[in-house]
């Protein structure tokens, strides 16, 4: 199997599902016009392929979890454009182009991000997307989905992040930061496809596993291209953690050090896949190519 070209596959039908389920509509007046703004703004969508790939490694159909995968994407951008708002890191650029609220200004960027993460909460228990699922998995899908991006994770996780701004470098808080803020969607994206497709109680824990390690190696991966990348590659302004004193694992431990740790959380992620069989390829390259990418 060829990653780009698994990538870009799913990566365009996550995008004509999002499409699909988040329509432009004058009805929807400024507000849907600032969250498509930011979804269709670019992205890697790789929770929602995460969410595939969990998926297809229990030998389900992703088609049959993409809206799933699309509210976890609806999810991650909702906490973008917060995440870029004034009084959280006031960046103005994002995915290469103005961020959320540079544009529509700072209470639509609110009320963007708002609406996406309900509307995130509406796919996950809308009947018609859900039709011949088990219920209760789509209950414990729903809930997976959630938690990790509440206060127990992402909110959580940023919280600290706000939290420990120009303190000292401490390696435990920034695992446990970077753990809830960015790991928990990234273990919630897999580990929701997995149950949804069927998983058992061993399949679904190894991908928890999993997830955890290639969540904690993709903030290595974004703290490293931050210190550096460049902008024009990233999309986004570099630098911007050093300058805000930031607690990142570089900052802690050193660039060296960092990737070292990285990498071996991406080799742990992708043994674990590896035992699950042929069906889990996608995720042992996925898992390969956290510490690779440019962007």
């Amino acid at each position: 199997m060829r990653l780009k070209e698994y990538l870009s596959e799913r990566r365009a039908r996550v995008d004509a599902a999002l499409e699909d389920l988040l329509p432009a509509d004058e009805a929807g007046g400024a507000v849907l016009e600032a969250m498509r703004y930011s979804v269709f703004a670019g992205g890697k969508r790789i929770r929602p392929i995460l969410c595939l790939a969990g998926a297809e490694a229990m030998g389900g159909d992703p088609e049959r979890v993409m809206f799933c995968a699309c509210a976890l994407e609806m999810i991650h951008t909702y906490s973008l454009i917060h995440d870029d708002l004034p009084a959280m890191d006031d960046d103005e650029l994002r995915r290469g182009v103005p961020t959320n609220h540079t544009v529509y200004g700072e209470g639509m960027a609110l009320l963007a991000g708002d609406g996406l993460l309900t509307q995130a909460s509406v796919l996950l228990t809308d009947p018609e997307q859900t039709q011949g699922l088990d219920p209760a998995r789509v209950l414990a899908a729903a809930q997976v989905v959630m938690r990790a991006a509440g206060y127990l994770g992402m909110v959580g996780g940023q919280a600290v992040d706000l939290a420990s701004e120009n303190l000292a470098p401490d390696l435990a808080t920034v695992q446990y930061m970077h753990a809830m803020k960015t790991g928990a969607l990234l273990t919630a994206s897999v580990h929701s496809g997995a149950i949804l497709a069927g998983g058992d109680e061993g399949q679904v824990g190894r991908l928890m596993r999993y997830g955890r390690r290639i969540g904690l190696a993709f903030q290595i991966a974004d703290d490293l291209l931050d210190l550096e990348g460049d902008t024009a590659t990233l999309g986004k302004q570099v630098g911007a953690d050093q300058a805000r004193g930031k607690m990142t694992y570089p900052a802690v431990v050193g660039a060296s050090q960092a990737r070292a740790m990285g990498q071996d959380l991406v080799d742990q992620a992708a043994a674990i896949a590896q035992d699950l069989g042929p069906g889990a390829e996608p995720l042992v390259l996925i898992a390969r190519y956290i510490m690779e990418r440019t962007y």
